[in-house]
């Protein structure tokens, strides 16, 4: 099988779906078309002007699927490359534009909502990663349907919802667990992009109440950075290294090093505003990090609810306190080994 991978705002979890499907599906030939991640506006908008372009190229007949992210304007794609429209299509949301914290203009906002409706009404398959990313997509495609004036086809959405899948990004991980050491586990990651939908103000006050109940372990704070960095992480650092609770800041480049802090810390906090699948948290679980989550997002669908929190005091309370639950088993469904059979099936019908 061959199939066209289109990726035009290739995030860092973009990339690892993509580089994990075409390592572990090695009976797929895979050809990717990758962008990189910026100018979010006009990338989404523009995508397919030079997505076109690139296709000029191609024999698009060899081609048994494509595969595009939800990032892709796949409608406008079609009408470009009209032989792209012969060809069965899968789109993937990694996230939707529906349920994501925006902090521009509102016509930006809206002017991707309804490319990422047209996307999934020019795809034949639509796939989500979690059940989370699913409703709210609908959800909020029909709640900005209803306020359009007039020409609004009824139940417009209705049979894309129906055969929509719920496929997560697989985990790195093989066999979650595989390196739980039995010592004694010690520290706090917070291992997130250092972005504004991370939720930097949350983690703020949730260090400050940490701080408050006498709370005597290291707080990493690790996690992709980029040129402009929210300016509360500055006060979370002062914080913490006034109280002499820092430990590791940055990103770790060695993703082998990064594993290694996984394991050696007992707990991984999220303090996040939008969260569609929770990859990080996620990999830090399968290497035996306990959880403690906002109860709201994607979390419910995989952190029991002893482990969320509601207020910044919740979090800092269970910060404290020994969890009793495994997490390296509750993350399980996500590895490699159970999610290959799915994506083989998802291939197989969508064909």
């Amino acid at each position: 099988m061959q199939i066209l991978l289109l990726s035009p705002y290739e995030s860092v979890s973009h990339r690892h779906w993509r580089t994990r499907l075409q390592a572990g599906l090695p009976e797929v030939a895979f050809k990717p078309l990758v962008m990189p991640p910026r100018y979010f506006n006009w990338r989404v908008r523009g995508n397919a002007l030079m997505l076109a372009e690139w296709l000029k190229g191609e024999s698009l007949s060899e081609f048994d699927q494509v595969l595009a992210t939800s990032m892709t304007d796949l409608a406008t794609l079609k009408g470009l490359v009209p032989d792209l429209a012969r060809i069965p299509s899968i789109v993937y949301f990694h996230e939707n534009q529906f349920a994501f914290p925006t902090r521009g203009a509102k016509a930006h906002a809206v002017a991707a909502q309804i490319t990422s409706i047209y996307t999934a009404l020019a795809a034949d398959q639509v796939v989500f990663n979690s059940a989370f990313n699913r409703d709210t997509f609908f959800e909020g495609a029909n709640q900005l349907l209803k306020q359009m004036p007039d020409a609004v086809p009824e139940r417009l959405l209705t049979d894309c919802a129906r055969k929509a899948w719920v496929v997560p990004v697989p985990l790195a991980t093989d066999s979650p667990g595989r390196n739980r050491s039995n010592t004694v586990r010690s520290g706090i990651v917070w291992n997130h992009r250092w972005e504004y939908d991370k939720g930097p103000e949350q983690l703020f006050e949730v260090v400050k109440a940490y701080l408050a109940l006498g709370g005597q372990e290291l707080v990493h704070l690790v996690g992709q950075q980029f040129r402009q960095i929210p300016e509360p992480f500055s006060r979370v650092i002062d914080c913490l290294q006034q109280a002499g609770r820092l430990g590791q800041s940055g990103y770790i480049d060695d993703h082998e090093s990064y594993l290694s802090l996984l394991r050696e810390c007992r707990v991984v906090l999220s303090t996040a505003h939008h969260e569609f699948q929770g990859l990080a948290v996620q990999e830090a679980m399968a290497e035996g990090c306990l959880p403690v989550v906002p109860d709201a997002l994607v979390y419910p669908e995989y952190v029991p609810k002893h482990s969320r929190y509601e207020s910044p005091e919740e979090a800092a309370v269970l910060l404290m306190r020994q969890q009793f639950s495994d997490p390296i088993s509750l993350v399980d469904e996500y590895s490699w080994p159970k999610q290959a059979p799915i994506w083989r099936q998802l291939f197989s019908e969508s064909s």
